[in-house]
This record gives structure tokens, C-alpha cells and sequence, in this order.
């Protein structure tokens, strides 16, 4: 893990990431948050209760992707839209995370944040994840994201807390960058994105 002073740098490069993330992206984030309105109406964000640094829960930040549902019970998978699955392979769903990142919710580069419901099924190690602030991508992200199992994403970050550091989140960003311009493992196996706990089930917007 790292020192005190790495976590102000790395908090510090988090705000000047995220402000100046939102200032530049501010068309897209304005144009995305119409055509969310147009399409699906309102709210145009997606709020969720996810567990931060700690465990400690935090209002994780999306833009809508699913229609509402034509009653009662009826599965995300059928709630689907054309412009939800637009902005979720484009991750431009992701972006008002970037305000989880200012408010020290979340980091730029971390293990993804999960439901409360899933961390408390997690083992002592498990829990290991949690030492630091979620990130709005990870290592776990760039190796697989959705196509692996929650075990094996868990390990990952796992790895990556262990040898933590400048070069290796650089690694992440490229390999971001990369999945951006080629994405891959935005959904599971058969469409699927599987939960964490005794069975695993669809988990909205998880990932």
C-alpha cells in the first residue's frame, strides 16, 4: 500500500482529472443528458447506493440506460434501450461519475465499487478491496470487466492493490483508452452481468 503523501497526490491528480474532465466533456455530458431526457424522460440519472473506501455507502452517479418498466417485476434485460446500450458500450453512461470522483466518493483509478448486499458476502481477504477508493476504472476493468466472475474481478484488484503505483495506473489508463476505442466484457456471459454472493444474479448496472 501506499503513504500518506502518495494518497494527497493521488487525491490531488483525482480533482484536477475530474474538474478538467468535466470542463472538456462538457458538451457530450450536456448532449447525452438531452437525449436521455427525450428518450427515456426523466430522471436522467441513475443514482445506486454502492459501498466506497471502507465499506463506507455512498449515491454512485449514471446516466439513465433502461425505459421504465411496463410493470411491475419486469427484468432489466427487457428494459433495454438502443441509446442505453449506445452509452453503455461507448461508457458514456459512466461519466457523471467524474462528480463521485470531485466530491472524494470515488478515484479515477480503483476497484469498482459494488452494492452493499454483495460486499457483505465477501470473505475477511475480500474485503481487502475496500482498503482504498473505488475507482472509475481498474485493473479488473481492463482485463475483462463483465466477462469474468465476480471471484476472479476480486482477485484482480486484489493484485493490483498489492503492487499499487504511477507505472502500473498508467498501464491502466492506456488500456482504458484502448477498451473506449475497442470495447470488450461490457456484459457477461449471455448478456448477463452476475452479482456477488451465495447465488449469483443480474445486478443492475453493476460493472
Amino acid at each position: 500500500m501506499t503513504g500518506p503523501c502518495d494518497c494527497r497526490a493521488r487525491r490531488l491528480c483525482d480533482v484536477l482529472f475530474a474538474g478538467l474532465g468535466l470542463v472538456v466533456l462538457a458538451p457530450v455530458v450536456l448532449v447525452v443528458a438531452v437525449a436521455v431526457l427525450v428518450a427515456l424522460g426523466r430522471p436522467v440519472l441513475f443514482r445506486q447506493t454502492r459501498a466506497g473506501r471502507h465499506g463506507c455507502e455512498f449515491v454512485i452517479l449514471k446516466f439513465r440506460t433502461l425505459r421504465p418498466p411496463a410493470h411491475p417485476g419486469e427484468p432489466d434485460r427487457d428494459r433495454r434501450t438502443r441509446l442505453g446500450e449506445l452509452l453503455r458500450w461507448t461508457s458514456l453512461d459512466e461519466l457523471p461519475q467524474l462528480v463521485n470522483v470531485l466530491k472524494g466518493d470515488m478515484s479515477v483509478i480503483g476497484p469498482r465499487p459494488t452494492l452493499p448486499e454483495q460486499v457483505r458476502h465477501y470473505t475477511p481477504r475480500q474485503r481487502g478491496r475496500l482498503a482504498v477508493r473505488p475507482g472509475m476504472t481498474g485493473w479488473a476493468q481492463v482485463c475483462g470487466r463483465n466477462s469474468l466472475s465476480w471471484p476472479e474481478r476480486i482477485e484482480l484488484d486484489l493484485w493490483y492493490l498489492e503492487r499499487r503505483c504511477w507505472r502500473l495506473d498508467l498501464l491502466i489508463v492506456l488500456r482504458t483508452v484502448g477498451l473506449l476505442l475497442r470495447p470488450r466484457g461490457v456484459v457477461g456471459p449471455g448478456g448477463v452481468n452476475q452479482g456477488f454472493g451465495p447465488r449469483e444474479s443480474e445486478v443492475r448496472g453493476v460493472g
